[in-house]
């Protein structure tokens, strides 16, 4: 499965990635590099620095190395560095990258930069071609620290260009993040500031990857095998400029890594475009569990963002009075594809396509209990909702625009009300093939935001709305306009309904659901369609799709 969905990934990105990845996998070959050794114990400053027993101390000498391509900075194993470590201006080559990793004792007891009072744990300003990897870092407020200018943040790692060039290849590897502050231990934010927008005052941040110049650019960025714990906003997030025609942060993956316990989003980008964010664990974000925590956000969300493919992650547990989906697709993106996710108990809901959105979907993914918010209790100002597309913009209501919803499966327990939103205005609907497994029932609700839908009359087109599977005549709002033309009826009999495995949504109700799915085609007036391919060869599973598409998310087995 995975290899089918990356082929269509590469596709697009052409096979520059290929070669930039299997460049970043060799083993460094300059005879000439050199590998400098620090450890906070044993080390001395006025050491040669190249070999572990005449290690420097301080990560502070390291600005006064000049750093070449292939050359290594290691920090020892199982020690713990109390100041942080910056790179600037750092620029290795794409055959021999520039790599500060652990060294000695076992893989498994890796080097702790443990800073107090420092904006950054680490901090890779205006650098290319550098691997950082096998670090534990952890960063927080000083006892003694006086409050300083408003929005200042504090991340575990910043990666951040200020010049208009271009820099390539940064590498995140193996690295542990937990325990991001700002604020000290006992502070507790007012609460209106959970409705603000992101929030308005100080954070801590998990990993932060920002283009602050106009022209500039970053390029192939890759984040894998990252663990991010118990920060005050953000797990990760990447950020380019406003305005989204050139996309200041260009080709990047985001894999096999785990996010949990964020007082905001678990992993968020903007200005972004060619991403691949895959194979993912995000639990908890929006997390109210400290007082110094923002305490809402959505599992993943994307916003100006073009070309994003995101897949086989797994969205759990998103908390907040407003937002708070799994993951959803905030307003001013394109091509942004949801598929081979499992989605639950998020209290904003599963699917989320806002305004001004061009060629979205989601495909093939599961859904359990999600949008179980209810407006005006425990401070919520926002329905959480399992189905939503809104024309929110920002400013005025466009669209969304030629949005595909086909082949999902969504489970709603009895005890709790599946509630819809689907703005009058928007434009290209495709909805078919779906389990809505409604035990409950559903209800018609208002997507609002800060820029709630007025009343007026339907003006949504361009709408394929059939072949879906409900559980009774009550799992689609009877008063919304938009109802399906050939829906089926009854139970897709799961062997564990609510459970957290996907395989516990296999349907055994092999008649109702074998068979019964439609080829998806472009809507009408779509030109482009999705740009990764409407048809996949495989299931959630990775079960091949035979013959018509079954209902759901899950092919039954064919003989």
């Amino acid at each position: 499965m995975l290899k089918n969905t990356n082929r269509f990934f590469w596709r697009s990105f052409g096979i520059i990635g290929i070669v930039i990845g299997l460049l970043w996998s060799c083993e460094t070959s300059n005879n000439s590099s050199k590998s400098y050794y620090f450890n906070p114990v044993s080390g001395n400053d006025t050491n040669s620095g190249d070999s572990e027993n005449s290690a420097f101390k301080s990560l502070r000498k390291i600005s006064a190395l000049k750093l070449e391509a292939g050359d290594h900075i290691y920090l020892a194993a199982g020690e713990t560095f109390l100041e942080p470590l910056e790179l600037r201006e750092v620029k290795g080559s794409e055959t021999e990258p520039v790599l500060i990793s652990t060294y000695g004792k076992s893989k498994d007891t890796l080097a702790h930069i443990k800073v107090e009072g420092a904006l950054n744990g680490v901090l890779i300003k205006n650098c290319q071609n550098l691997s950082l990897q096998n670090l534990n870092i952890s960063a927080k407020a000083k006892e003694d620290q006086n409050k300083t200018e408003e929005r200042t943040m504090r991340c575990g790692i910043l990666v951040q260009i200020t010049k208009n060039d271009v820099y390539q290849n940064i590498s995140l590897k193996n690295i542990k993040i937990k325990d991001v502050f700002y604020e000290k231990e006992g502070f507790t934010r007012p609460k209106n500031e959970v409705k603000s927008a992101n929030g308005t005052q100080n954070y801590g941040w998990g990993i932060r990857i920002i283009n602050q110049t106009q022209t500039g650019f970053i390029k192939n960025i890759r984040i894998q095998n990252a663990v991010v714990d118990n920060v005050s906003h953000t797990g990760i997030k990447l950020t380019s400029r406003d305005h989204t025609d050139t996309y200041g942060i260009d080709t990047f993956e985001i894999s096999n890594s785990q996010v949990t316990n964020t007082g905001g989003p678990g992993i968020q980008m903007s200005g972004v475009k060619n991403g691949h964010i895959f194979n993912n664990s995000v639990d908890h974000s929006g997390s109210a569990n400290d007082s110094r925590k923002w305490g809402r956000g959505s599992g993943l969300w994307t916003w100006g963002s073009r070309d994003i493919l995101i897949e086989k992650n797994r969205f759990t547990n998103a908390n907040g009075p407003g937002d708070s989906a799994g993951a959803h697709i905030d307003f001013n993106c394109n091509n942004v594809i949801l598929q081979y996710n499992f989605s639950a108990h998020n209290a904003g809901g599963f699917c989320e396509i806002l305004g001004n959105n061009y060629n979205c979907a989601y495909r093939y993914n599961i859904s359990v209990n999600d949008g179980y918010r209810i407006k005006g209790e425990n401070g919520a100002f926002q329905e959480g909702k399992v189905f939503w597309l809104s024309g929110y913009s920002g400013k005025k209501r466009r669209g969304p625009f030629n949005s595909y919803f086909y082949n999902n499966t969504i489970y709603v327990k009895d005890s709790l009300t599946a509630k819809i939103a689907i703005d009058r205005l928007a434009k290209g609907i495709l909805i078919a093939n779906n389990i809505f497994q409604i035990e409950g029932s559903s209800k018609l609700v208002k997507g609002d935001q800060y820029n709630p839908e007025t009343e007026g009359a339907w003006l949504a087109e361009d709408v394929i709305f059939k072949n879906n599977l409900f559980f009774t005549d009550k799992s689609w709002p009877k008063n919304l306009k938009l109802q399906d033309t050939h829906p089926y009826y009854g139970n897709a009999q799961f062997s564990k309904p609510g459970g957290l495995l996907p395989e516990y949504y296999i349907p055994n109700n092999i008649d109702l659901i074998q068979n019964k799915g439609i080829q998806i085609e472009k809507l009408p007036q779509d030109s482009i369609g999705i740009i990764y391919g409407l048809q996949v060869k495989n299931d959630i599973l990775g079960r091949p799709i035979k013959n018509l598409p079954d209902l759901g998310a899950i092919e039954l087995n064919q003989n």
